[in-house]
């Protein structure tokens, strides 16, 4: 059977965008405001706080992994808080891809390997909304060690580099997600897989998209009554069970329309629709625009890209 989790992650598309490895030294505060683009932290030794937008504050340990699928606003700081009205701390780069905060007289309390990634997906932020906005894993081995290959494969010249970088993400992404508390924290499709009853209805959605479900027939999968399953569903998922279909089947119609996997019947008999007109609709009043004109946009945007040269410089 299909895996929820896997899907979500792989139709992400992540790519690596930077890595670097920190030191922090004495008292100092780095405050960033990011466009939404996902973040991750391993604590290789010591302890640091952190803080996400205007929650409390988090105490970060050695080998602590943080995951913050679309970050905005977060601050990373010393234990030991900076003094009233003092100034952010400015990175010193002591080498390519390491960086110091705090001070250079003081041997480094913490060191952390942190790194950003992006989305390819042009329908992400549908896919972020079914994940939790914040993941911490506590103790978790394999995230160092996924977190190191990553750092050491991006900053490598070696054939297939971009394919592996982004089967490495996937898999830091997945390992990351399937570690933490599922039954925890905001609800989307990590806390709805947390619950086995929702996890046997949402497993359904995932391996036969395009069968007629109904609340009813979903419920039996769930072993629940109607009533039970349907709220059960919208509190931990965070959408009713028929809108979190209705968003899946259309993540994935985008999906094949842009790789062009078949023409406009055969998306719509992939989904779940009857005919291309009644997935043209359907499309249209979700997406905005007919799956056609969607199609050519897409391919116009990737002709756009490929004239890009894309630019690599530090991002401390």
């Amino acid at each position: 059977m299909t895996d929820p989790l896997a899907q979500v992650v792989a139709l992400l598309r992540p790519s690596a965008s930077f890595s670097k490895l920190t030191h922090g030294a004495g008292r100092w505060r780095v405050r960033r405001t990011e466009n939404g683009r996902p973040f991750y932290c391993v604590v290789l030794d010591g302890s640091c706080r952190l803080t996400v937008g205007g929650g409390d504050p988090i105490i970060l340990e050695a080998d602590d992994f943080i995951l913050i699928p679309a970050a905005y606003q977060f601050t990373m700081s010393s234990i030991e808080p900076m003094p009233a009205g003092a100034a952010d701390t400015v990175p010193v780069e002591l080498r390519p891809g390491e960086f110091l905060v705090g001070s250079p007289d003081r041997t480094p309390e913490v060191r952390n390997l942190i790194g950003y990634c992006t989305f390819g997906s042009p329908d992400a932020a549908l896919l972020l909304s079914l994940l939790p906005q914040l993941v911490h894993v506590r103790g978790e081995k394999r995230l160092s060690a996924l977190v190191q290959l990553v750092n050491e494969e991006s900053r490598a010249s070696r054939p297939a580099r971009d394919v592996i970088l982004a089967r490495l993400l996937e898999v830091l992404l997945i390992e990351a997600l399937r570690s933490a508390t599922l039954s925890a924290g905001s609800p989307g499709l990590l806390r709805g897989l947390g619950d086995e009853r929702l996890a046997a209805a949402l497993r359904c959605v995932h391996d036969r998209p395009a069968s007629p479900w109904t609340v009813a027939q979903l419920a039996r999968e769930a072993a629940l009554s109607r009533s039970t399953f349907f709220e059960r569903f919208r509190q931990a998922v965070g959408v009713a069970p028929m809108e979190y279909l209705l968003q899946w089947r259309m993540a994935l119609a985008k999906d094949m329309l842009r790789r062009r996997d078949g023409g406009i019947a055969v998306v719509a008999e992939r989904v779940g629709y009857s005919s291309a007109s009644t997935f043209s609709v359907a499309f249209a009043r979700h997406v905005g625009v007919p799956p056609t004109v969607y199609a050519r946009r897409q391919d116009e945007g990737e002709m756009e890209l490929s004239d890009e040269v894309p630019a690599r410089g530090p991002d401390a």
